[in-house]
């Protein structure tokens, strides 16, 4: 029974992050590579004032799957790279989201030499 309370506060904020998404682009002007940034930004500052943490520790991988997880996780690196010097404070948060950017790299590879693309036919 915990892992299934488990599984349903993860699903239910990662699934409270999407819908805002979602709701800000049926209901907005906003592109969405504008709420994208916006919820990267969101959390960066986020974790700027120690509050995406709460929220990593409630729900796991649903607050760390989003797009705002990958600002949380950029911020947090720097701010531990922030305490040995200022070179691993600029570096910091790439060296911590190093293993989400490179699968993200090579799985793009793979799929795009496994499938054609098509253009969008409007």
């Amino acid at each position: 029974m915990d892992i299934f309370i488990t599984y349903l506060k993860v699903f239910a904020v990662g699934g409270a992050i999407c819908t805002i998404a979602q709701l800000l682009i049926n209901y907005t002007k906003i592109t969405s590579g504008k709420i994208l940034v916006y919820f990267l930004l969101a959390g960066i500052v986020l974790e700027a004032f120690n509050l995406y943490q709460y929220l990593v520790d409630f729900a796991g991988a649903g607050a760390t799957t989003p797009i705002s997880g990958f600002g949380y996780l950029l911020a947090k690196g720097a701010k531990e790279g922030a305490k040995e010097s200022l070179f691993k404070a600029l570096t910091g948060g790439i060296t911590s989201a190093g293993m989400g950017i490179t699968a993200a790299i090579i799985f793009g590879y793979i799929f795009a030499v496994l499938f054609k693309s098509k253009s969008k036919k409007n």
